[in-house]
């Protein structure tokens, strides 16, 4: 089975109609079920076979050294990694005495369904034994959006030909034994049983397991619960070890007869509470799942997914293979971020442990601008997570002999994990995609109260930073000297036009809110001399462009390097940086990832459109997305420019990124930053959509691919807006609220509840298709097929690290 044809195509779900071991891990990811706190991957209800066992709780991990050949001030001493926690997913199956494993015997049906609609992962196989007996299996399986701490399976077998003797065993394991390392350093550290018992008990169909981590000192409680429903006699009997707690159902069922298990399961941990708090809190929220039920729980996810739909769909029309990626996207986005409650969303969300399980810059530039226009309590929740961490960045700026807060590369809990400072520590702009993502909520939700108790904070500090990592030249310019921005293939550079134009926005922002908030600024040791300083820094800041060629150079001296050779680089030695040494690629004019493009996007406001047109083309012969953060941000741009047809290839690579395993690393756990992106190359690409001020601004046009797009946006006062695109006409209709102001082309609106209004569209004028660098063209999009494109990312570093 290849990557293409695994799943069915269709608009609302995504269904494997067949079981393919060999590439199990990658299921394992596509089907995951997450609500933000409690993420499992998923693996087969018996537990084996599996591709990569996986269940996570947001925030828990244990700690590793970071080994170095030589010590170094300001490197980072430990890391974290992401840990498998006690797996309560797995419901055995005996057939009279025979396990029901899917490598033997013989699988007549295995299929597999995940319907966006209601957020549940249904099951159902039919299978014969090797001794001859053939039974079918259903299972369904949730992680409840509303019940944060509850997962739930109900779990149906009936023998088909005859009677048969049934034994279903529902465990809870710890330390359960993972795959060894596949040599991927973008796989999560093996850790080997990071758990230490702390206590287990049983009553009745309940058990209970606590364990601490070894060294991170954090403290786990797993507990389950059952219902049984049986067309026959049974007997069930509960037993428990430090690693382990069992549940099992014994009965005898005739040809046609049903057994039924309903599983409840909660977790919870806790760096602070005793172990009779953290036992009683996840008693507590199995109570209330069992009040609950289980057609409660059902009822309760299709209702709030039923509300996330009504104000968040994206709308695809002409292509339904791309519209099935798109609303999987926005599924999972929805899943990393719904509950995360002052947690951090890490780039595979709760999919798998890639990545070590680390939130990187990916949360604040491609996740939170798409959760702030569907679910803005999760950016505010994501956000106060920040604020909880300056402490930690407060004491790396003071370690790195600088103001403010320095905020880290990537981490689980606050502290700095990468041990390679060029493309970690130099990173700086972390600080200011954090302020970004600050300054457009409040903005979208006009949330006055956040932006006084934790956004200016973040601002002031931010802003502190770069005022202190930059200084004034001889000829007044603010320069910002020594930093890595989003492009790993350039490193250490003077005046990354990225993070200067982005440490512009930081300063002017941190200064507005100052002035809007005196009493609180006062209290941080803010005064007007301070602003003074940060708007003249905002005002003098240094943005290289070469008058020659007329374009930005990514940097200072950025165009002056010889270009790569592209011609004599064959397609087997990408990703470059696994076949290249570091110096040989920061020396040249080769780029890995979207850099000065990404800051056309987010601060298109800096440049006029010639440069904009400009600057994509020469950027596009040099990029050669051996990321997963470019695709997007180049169908963006692509579309703004008015190379539809070219954008709309780059969306459907950021699209199917995981769907078609495009990285080769899905099995890992999926992309969060380019499931984001793909939504946003619709919603700012093909609508047109910035948010760099108080008005939004649509600029809509669509490919030759598309008859329709349409989204919907939530924004301040509960106003829901919906824009439906044609290639003829926008109509922005306001579904909640009383009126809004926007802009369209130029053209500024109101729009009432009770009056949509429709714009024309300028067709669009054929351009020449631009050249990429040979071999990393992106693979031509046409309306339901599934193209190859080229391999993205397999790399050490992150997505954007």
């Amino acid at each position: 089975m290849t990557a293409h044809d695994a799943f069915t195509i269709e608009p609302w779900g995504l269904c494997e109609q067949s079981l393919d071991l060999d590439v199990l891990a990658r299921a394992e990811s596509v089907f995951a079920l997450s609500n933000g706190h409690v993420g499992m991957r998923a693996n087969l209800d018996e537990g084996e076979p599996h591709g990569l066992p996986g269940t996570y709780l947001n925030g828990v991990f244990e700690l590793r050294p970071l080994p170095y050949a030589e010590a170094a001030y300001g490197q980072p001493e430990s890391g974290q990694s992401v840990i498998n926690v006690t797996n309560g997913k797995i419901i055995r199956l005996l057939v009279d005495d025979e396990p029901f494993d899917l490598r033997y015997g013989d699988l007549h049906e295995h299929q597999r369904r995940l319907d966006f609609r209601d957020g549940l992962l249904k099951r159902s196989a039919l299978w014969t034994s090797p001794a001859g007996r053939t039974v079918r299996v259903t299972s369904t399986r949730l992680v409840s959006l509303t019940q944060r701490a509850v997962a739930a399976v109900s779990y149906e077998v009936e023998p088909v030909d005859g009677p048969a003797r049934i034994v279903l065993q529902s465990e809870l394991v710890a330390n359960e034994q993972l795959p060894s390392a596949n040599g991927d350093p973008r796989a999560s550290a093996v850790l080997e049983a990071p758990l230490v018992a702390e206590h287990h008990a049983h009553n009745g169909a309940k058990a209970v397991l606590v364990h601490q981590t070894r060294f991170s000192n954090l403290r786990v409680a797993a507990t389950m619960d059952h219902i049984v429903e049986c067309d026959s006699p049974f007997q069930g009997e509960t037993e428990t070890e430090p690693d382990h707690a069992r549940y099992s159902v014994t009965t005898v069922l005739k040809k046609g007869q049903k057994l039924r298990l309903v599983k409840f399961i909660a977790y919870g941990w806790s760096a602070a509470r005793s172990l009779p708090a953290v036992r009683d809190q996840v008693a507590a929220a199995l109570t209330a799942a069992r009040f609950t039920g289980w057609d409660g729980l059902v009822e309760e996810q299709r209702q709030y997914l039923q509300e996330f739909w009504a104000r968040s769909d994206i709308e695809v029309d002409g292509d339904v293979e791309l519209q099935q990626a798109v609303r999987f996207a926005l599924f999972h986005v929805l899943q990393a971020g719904a509950r995360t409650e002052e947690r951090a969303i890490p780039a595979k969300g709760l999919t798998g442990p890639g990545y070590d399980g680390h939130c990187f810059w990916d949360t604040e530039t491609f996740v939170l601008p798409v959760l702030t226009y569907c679910l803005p309590d999760a950016v505010a929740q994501a956000l106060r997570w920040r604020y909880t961490t300056l402490p930690m960045a407060r004491e790396r700026a003071a370690q790195l002999g600088l103001a403010g807060a320095v905020f880290p590369w990537r981490t689980i809990r606050g502290e700095e994990c990468s041990g390679y400072w060029p493309a970690g520590t130099a990173a700086f702009h972390i600080g200011a995609d954090i302020a970004r993502a600050v300054e457009r909520y409040v903005r979208a939700t006009g949330d006055a109260g956040f932006e006084r108790d934790f956004g200016m904070e973040i601002l002031v500090e931010t802003a502190r930073m770069w005022r202190s990592l930059g200084h004034h030249d001889a000829e007044g310019r603010f320069r910002i000297d020594g930093v890595t921005g989003p492009d790993e293939y350039s490193s250490i550079a003077d005046n990354n036009v990225y993070t200067n134009l982005m440490a512009q926005a930081n300063l002017r922002a941190a200064a507005d809110a100052a002035t809007r908030h005196l009493h609180e600024a006062a209290a941080l040791g803010v005064n007007t001399e301070e602003m003074a300083q940060w708007r003249d820094a905002a005002a003098a800041m240094y943005i290289p462009y070469d008058e020659k060629l007329g374009v930005h150079p990514q940097a200072d001296g950025f165009t002056n390097h010889e270009m790569w050779d592209f011609e004599n680089t064959p397609a087997e030695k990408y990703p470059l940086l696994l076949h290249f040494p570091y110096y040989d690629l920061y020396r040249k004019q080769v780029v890995k990832q979207a850099d000065l493009v990404l800051a056309m996007q987010v601060r298109g406001d800096a440049f006029t459109a010639e440069q904009k047109s400009r600057n994509f083309a020469y950027y596009e012969r040099l990029t050669v997305r051996d990321s997963s953060l470019s695709a997007c941000t180049q169908a963006v741009i692509a579309a703004e420019v008015g190379h539809l047809d070219l954008a709309y290839d780059y969306l459907a690579e950021a699209a199917l990124m995981d769907l078609h395993d495009l990285g080769g690393n899905t099995r890992d756990g999926l992309h969060m930053a380019s499931l984001a992106g793909a939504c946003i190359s619709l919603v700012a690409g093909f609508g047109g959509l910035r948010d760099h001020d108080e008005h939004l601004v649509f600029r809509p046009r669509l490919p030759s691919g598309l008859s329709r797009v349409a989204f919907a946006m939530r924004l301040r006062g509960n106003l829901v807006l919906h824009v439906a695109i044609t290639r003829a006409e926008a109509t922005y209709t306001l579904r909640e609220g009383e009126a809004i102001k926007l802009v369209h082309d130029e053209e500024e609106l109101v729009v009432t509840a009770d009056k949509p209004v429709s714009r024309p569209i300028p067709r669009p004028v054929p351009l020449e298709r631009l050249h990429q660098p040979p071999g990393r063209e992106p693979a031509r999009r046409h309306a339901q097929s599934g193209p190859t494109v080229a391999s993205v990312d397999p790399t050490g570093m992150h997505e954007g690290e």
